[in-house]
């Protein structure tokens, strides 16, 4: 009698990443919680740090580095960590029936069973609560728009019962970190910053209306809206405009934040890391096949190389 092929783990989640870390390594007792903040799915993280880096880079190229922005970067790495994670414990506690529904997220945690929801609310206070004690590092103003960003975080589960376009809360929650990172190197805000913040919206439209597609059926039958359904077919041609708008903010970004302060090679170095990343968004799109699962997922996937492109530019013009 052959043997039987080998089981995976039952908890593992229908979306992660092959592989990873927390179905190969972690304590079998920590990956539910774990695969519950998306441990195994480390896109998400990416995708709400990248806007931080972007904030205190360029705040550092317009005003000065200061050996204290070394910490700003560790504590929004940090602090992206544990807010995605009780973001998305949160966003799996109020979708939970929803999921249950949906072929691609009935493996998550809650409406599989290996987590309740009152140890779900546990875990994401608990990040959330070791996230506030790295906020608390950072100037007032920062603090204050730390605070204000949960309010964000709340809504956004809710906004696909109500809107066409949740991806437009998603991405004002996911891109707060920009102002916040900024405000962590001056202690105010500025126009910069906040141009910076409606081309993370922008992007955040971008991707993940490519992300949505993954489920236009199931939440056509579930009733749940997305810009993917509002979109349809007409997706490739509407993100056109989002891929424009999002390198057309990022550019005014870096003019505001730089126009002053910095030489030309600088201010051309800075907005060509816009244009950059504008061209990794347009091969996504040269890509892009919306009634492809597998496709729509590779290149969500993808935005972390077109965030970090910025980020890479910014560093080098703080080095010139």
């Amino acid at each position: 009698m052959s043997a039987e092929p080998e089981t995976p783990d039952a908890g593992q989640v229908a979306d992660a990443v092959s592989g990873n870390w927390v179905d190969r390594w972690a304590p079998p007792a920590t990956r539910p919680y774990l695969r519950l903040s998306r441990a195994d799915r480390p896109i998400g993280t990416w995708l709400l740090l990248l806007p931080c880096w972007w904030g205190v880079l360029l705040a550092a190229a317009s005003t000065g580095w200061r050996w204290f922005d070394l910490w700003i970067i560790a504590g929004c790495g940090l602090g992206a960590v544990l807010m995605r994670g009780a973001g998305c414990t949160w966003n799996d506690i109020t979708d939970r029936h929803i999921d249950g529904s949906v072929a691609r997220t009935r493996s998550r945690p809650i409406p599989s069973g290996a987590v309740s929801v009152r140890q779900a609310l546990a875990w994401m206070a608990t990040q959330a609560l070791v996230a506030f004690a790295i906020l608390l590092t950072f100037p007032p103003t920062a603090i204050w728009l730390g605070v204000g960003s949960l309010a964000l975080v709340c809504i956004y589960p809710f906004a696909k019962r109500f809107t066409w376009w949740p991806q437009i809360f998603l991405g004002l929650a996911f891109n707060w970190g920009a102002l916040l990172a900024w405000a962590a190197h001056t202690d105010a805000l500025a126009l910069a910053p906040v141009f910076l913040y409606a081309a993370g919206i922008a992007w955040t439209i971008f991707y993940d209306t490519i992300y949505a597609h993954q489920d236009i059926e199931d939440d056509a039958l579930i009733g749940v809206k997305s810009t993917a359904r509002l979109f349809g077919d007409a997706s490739p041609q509407i993100l056109r405009l989002f891929l424009a708008l999002t390198v057309t903010l990022l550019t005014v970004a870096m003019i505001a934040a730089l126009i002053e302060p910095a030489s030309p090679l600088q201010l051309a170095l800075a907005a060509g890391g816009a244009w950059a990343m504008g061209w990794h968004l347009a091969w996504q799109l040269g890509q892009l096949k919306i009634d492809d699962p597998a496709t729509c997922l590779r290149l969500f996937r993808s935005n972390r190389d077109a965030g970090l492109i910025p980020v890479l530019f910014l560093a080098a013009v703080i080095l010139l």
